[in-house]
């Protein structure tokens, strides 16, 4: 439970815009009986993926706790592993529509978990090509896949040099551990 609170608190210091429930406390909500976000985990268990070479060059992160990965123009965007556990059991995706503009750090959608709601940032500059049907018939794909099978949208990526603005994985890794020391 240690490791859930000092997530939420260092969510709530930089961002994902999480707001607090009725209780005015995340950790105050109900969660359900099968949520994982009772687990405490080791931050060895919090690892970003089981193979950080293929991750390494291809991912890049927002200090909000957002990703994109981009294969030929096109990037993938999606909520870290960090910011899934911090959300518990995420229960509803509010997405944008296919062709909507965004620009860096614009807001485009919100996630609802058991806890709270917290609204989600684009990376970069771009249009929006591309929502994760799949999350409007099951939003837990979210938690159990934030990487592959739980990402978001897909936009184009209109100005590249934007991703030099972005943390890499390891410089990732190194902000969460800042935070929760």
């Amino acid at each position: 439970m240690a490791v859930a609170a000092t997530a939420w608190r260092a969510l709530r210091r930089v961002g994902l815009g999480a707001r607090t429930g009725p209780r005015g406390s995340l950790l105050g909500w109900p969660s359900s009986s099968s949520s994982s976000s009772s687990i405490v985990r080791s931050p060895e268990a919090r690892r970003l993926s089981t193979s950080p070479a293929l991750l390494l060059a291809a991912r890049r992160f927002t200090d909000k706790h957002e990703w994109i990965a981009v294969e030929n123009g096109i990037g993938t965007i999606g909520i870290s592993n960090f910011a899934q556990e911090a959300l518990g059991d995420v229960v509803y995706c509010s997405l944008p529509e296919i062709g909507t503009k965004l620009n860096k750090q614009d807001e485009f959608g919100a996630l609802e978990s058991v806890k709270a709601a917290s609204e989600i940032y684009s990376p970069v500059t771009g249009e929006v090509t591309e929502i994760n049907t799949a999350l409007a018939d099951n939003p837990g794909l979210v938690n159990k896949s934030c990487y592959q099978d739980g990402w978001l949208i897909k936009m184009t990526v209109d100005n590249p040099s934007e991703l030099d603005d972005l943390l890499t994985e390891d410089a990732y890794e190194k902000y969460i551990k800042s935070m929760e020391e």
